[in-house]
């Protein structure tokens, strides 16, 4: 096989939430693959500290940022053109969940979970179109990877009704910027993931609830780091430079299961 195809060393790499989770994942899979990321995360000391460890493996540069805001935002979008002209690769990764029973459900938490989980996405996106086209080429475009969730796909009650809606969202929008963005050389992907034990999910990836979420998955096993690491590298490489507007799942096989 032709090594060239999943090469990405030189690039340029934003990843948001990445200090932490499967962010911190696909940060380590790039900086390992000899792509500068830049990191985004709204806890400062966690984006600083994963930056300076990483940083012995490659380039890995932290800005920390509050992406639930409009300001937070253009606060990041400012920080790396700062340093930048050219993105290579966008990940929106940040995320933000809540749980409680339907009747009980805080009506503030839709909003906050909407903005972190959409808006953020989108705005990011909105704003980086520029370095986003400049490092385009029709045979090597830009990617926007954006991190959804099975949830988003799925009527699995997990009483999350906010992230399960933000997620359908975020999948959707995605094919509506594939459609507007391939124009512009810059292809648009999310990944679906299922379960991932991280401070998100440790909820249901941790005791006894961990049986029964495993009793769900076809594979038997959750998701680890080398799982999203390398579907996030196979999508910013040239293999994966003709795939735009799809959604992912990246479950060990739950959203396909035959019980």
């Amino acid at each position: 096989m032709n090594d060239s195809l999943f090469k990405i060393s030189g690039e340029t790499a934003l990843v948001t939430g990445g200090a932490r989770g499967l962010g911190l994942a696909i940060t380590e899979a790039y900086v390992r693959a000899g792509v500068r990321v830049y990191i985004a995360s709204r806890d400062a000391d966690a984006c600083n500290e994963a930056a300076e460890r990483l940083s012995a493996e490659g380039e890995c540069i932290a800005l920390p940022a509050d992406l639930s805001t409009q300001d937070g935002i253009t606060e990041l979008v400012g920080s790396f053109k700062q340093r930048e002209s050219k993105l290579s690769i966008l990940v929106n990764n940040s995320g933000r969940t809540w749980g409680a029973p339907l009747s009980e459900f805080p009506y503030e938490q839709w909003d906050k979970v909407m903005n972190v989980n959409v808006t953020a996405p989108f705005e990011l996106t909105r704003q980086l179109l520029d370095a986003l086209a400049a490092a385009a080429t029709a045979e090597d475009p830009s990617r926007v990877i954006n991190i959804g969730s099975v949830a988003g796909e799925s009527s699995d009650n997990i009483q999350a009704y906010s992230y399960s809606a933000s997620k359908a969202a975020i999948h959707h929008l995605t094919r509506v910027l594939a459609s507007e963005l391939a124009e512009k050389s810059i292809t648009v992907n999310a990944i679906a993931p299922g379960w991932f034990p991280t401070k998100m999910s440790a909820h249901f990836t941790q005791g006894e609830r961990a049986k029964e979420m495993l009793a769900t998955i076809p594979l038997k096993r959750f998701g680890n780091p080398d799982d999203i690491g390398g579907l996030a590298v196979f999508l910013a490489a040239r293999a994966g430079s003709y795939m735009t507007g799809n959604v992912i799942l990246l479950d060990g096989g739950q959203l396909v299961r035959s019980w």
